[in-house]
């Protein structure tokens, strides 16, 4: 268990750094509209990472998901994800939408780098008003369950860099399941043998490794 303390300290550490700069971000992108263009990058970044290691970009690289990680995790519950909000069909829904909502305003404001900027500004806002709200309900993580580059990389990168569970090791005690940040649960993959863990939304932060009694994650 001293091994989780450690990883899950360093962790918290760099999310909150994240954290810092995400709100630095998000106040002062009203006044500094360019500012919004850090919007775009971090979904581009997303994408690039999510092609090689899945959804590693979201544990602590993300500033919004380190956000609600590091400081909104303090007001929220923690009850469980509904269901529903990681229905695959929602969830493209939503990525559906927002893409339509962004096409729209980049033409419209086309070629103003400073009113492209600002819908940037004003759509985190809006979504990440959204994703505390979710997590003041359910759990703080609940918006990055169908979060759109959340949903592109599940799709793109699923199978890279996937958990492993060795089921001659597990013992099922479901730590895995209890410090997993967005309530996957690699246990029920137990079988014969090593098992591949075939969670799209694994976001690779190792606290399930770190906490496991038996080494049963890899």
């Amino acid at each position: 268990m001293e091994e989780y303390k450690f990883w899950q300290q360093k962790r918290k550490i760099k999310q909150f750094l994240s954290a810092v700069v995400f709100i630095f971000i998000l106040i002062l992108g009203w006044q500094y509209p360019l500012l919004g263009y850090f919007i775009p990058l971090c979904m581009f970044l997303g994408i690039i990472i999510g092609l090689v290691s899945g959804r590693k970009w979201c544990d602590w690289y993300c500033p919004r998901g380190s956000f609600y990680d590091a400081l909104i995790s303090n007001i929220s519950p923690k009850r469980k994800i509904p269901a529903f909000l990681k229905s695959m069909y929602f969830r493209i829904g939503v990525l559906s939408f927002l893409m339509l909502i962004m096409t729209y305003n980049l033409i419209r404001n086309w070629p103003n780098p400073y009113k492209i900027g600002m819908f940037f500004v004003t759509l985190i806002t809006t979504t990440t008003v959204l994703g505390i709200i979710l997590a003041i309900i359910f759990h703080q993580r609940s918006w990055c369950m169908f979060c759109p580059i959340g949903t592109i990389v599940n799709l793109i990168g699923r199978n890279k860099r996937p958990l492993r569970i060795d089921s001659d090791l597990c013992v099922e005690c479901k730590l895995c399941a209890k410090v997993c940040p967005v309530q996957l649960e690699p246990y029920i993959y137990k079988g014969k043998g090593i098992q591949i863990v075939k969670e799209g939304d694994c976001l690779k932060c190792g606290l399930c490794v770190a906490a496991c009694p038996t080494k049963a994650l890899k």
